[in-house]
């Protein structure tokens, strides 16, 4: 049995294939021109679900390459600090040794003295210092200036720092201790070498004259500072751990931008090459369509 094609039935059928093919030339043309295959759900709906993961995990590993910046300013920051403070034990400690000889007049005391009373309030600024309006010695209470005197508190060395962590979290479920309390580097209020007792001993030692005193400072300030480099090497092991910490981050930043761009973008090329075969079977079924479309009734007529 034949079937009867009527001009409607190849004017229908025409005109479907011509949508068609416009439509498959719009759509290449818009990747083209947004430079993404994926430019709305129903494109891929698989690879948007791994799109959306990808940008998730990117961001988030965003907010840890942030985290792990943060943390190795404040460490490098915290380094110089330490530094600066081994310097001033370095002196204090030829100052004690001068002043131990048992050779220099009270006037050479007095001067070892007043050079003690700066070294003294060098160490207090040291133990102020702060990043980004930040005490790097005050603990969790880091918006509070650790060693400020007051009408109850008369002397740095009766002064207890906080000792809570400042952490910052560097990949997921993983925390990293940044700071490093007061306590642990300048010595707590009960500590007999707290680095404050130190020199308030030996400044009223230098001023009596007590060469004996003045003497037994030189275990106390060895003390510290051996605890005070136990310190300084903690945070150089911090600063390594979280540089290391960075190259991964980096490294996982590179492997998902290369995952997300292979479900996103367009191979331009590819396209480029697509657009123009639709383009050309766009222009070559409107001409053939044309000559189809082309006889009227009349010439059915003739």
């Amino acid at each position: 049995m034949s079937i009867r094609v009527t001009q409607g039935m190849m004017s229908m059928q025409t005109l479907s294939n011509l949508n068609r093919n416009y439509s498959n030339m719009s759509n290449l043309e818009n990747q083209i021109s947004t430079g993404r295959k994926i430019n709305k759900p129903s494109d891929d709906p698989v690879g948007v679900t791994y799109a959306l993961r990808y940008r998730a995990e990117l961001a988030s590993n965003e907010q840890f390459q942030s985290n792990a910046d943060s943390a190795v300013s404040w460490l490098d920051f915290t380094d110089s600090t330490m530094q600066q403070a081994t310097e001033v034990m370095r002196r204090l400690k030829e100052l004690t040794v001068q002043g131990a000889n048992g050779t220099l007049p009270q006037s050479g005391l007095d001067a070892i003295k007043l050079e003690v009373d700066q070294l003294k309030e060098q160490m207090g600024n040291i133990g102020n210092a702060q990043i980004r309006g930040k005490y790097i010695f005050n603990g969790q209470n880091y918006d509070q200036v650790p060693y400020e005197l007051s009408s109850t508190i008369t002397n740095f060395s009766q002064i207890d720092t906080d000792s809570g962590a400042v952490k910052y979290a560097i990949g997921d479920q993983s925390t990293f201790q940044v700071n490093t309390a007061g306590n642990d580097f300048f010595g707590s209020s009960t500590d007999s070498d707290n680095i404050f007792k130190v020199m308030d001993d030996l400044i009223a030692a230098l001023n009596s004259g007590d060469v004996t005193t003045i003497s037994a400072q030189s275990a106390n300030i060895e003390s510290r500072s051996s605890k005070m480099q136990s310190c300084l090497s903690e945070v150089g092991a911090r600063t390594n751990r979280v540089e290391l910490v960075q190259a991964r981050l980096d490294d996982r930043d590179l492997n998902l931008t290369t995952l997300q761009s292979k479900t996103e973008d367009a191979d331009i090329a590819s396209l480029m090459i697509k657009a123009t075969t639709s383009q050309t079977i766009y222009e070559a079924a409107l001409k053939s369509s044309a000559q189809i479309l082309q006889p009227s009734l009349m010439d059915f007529m003739r």
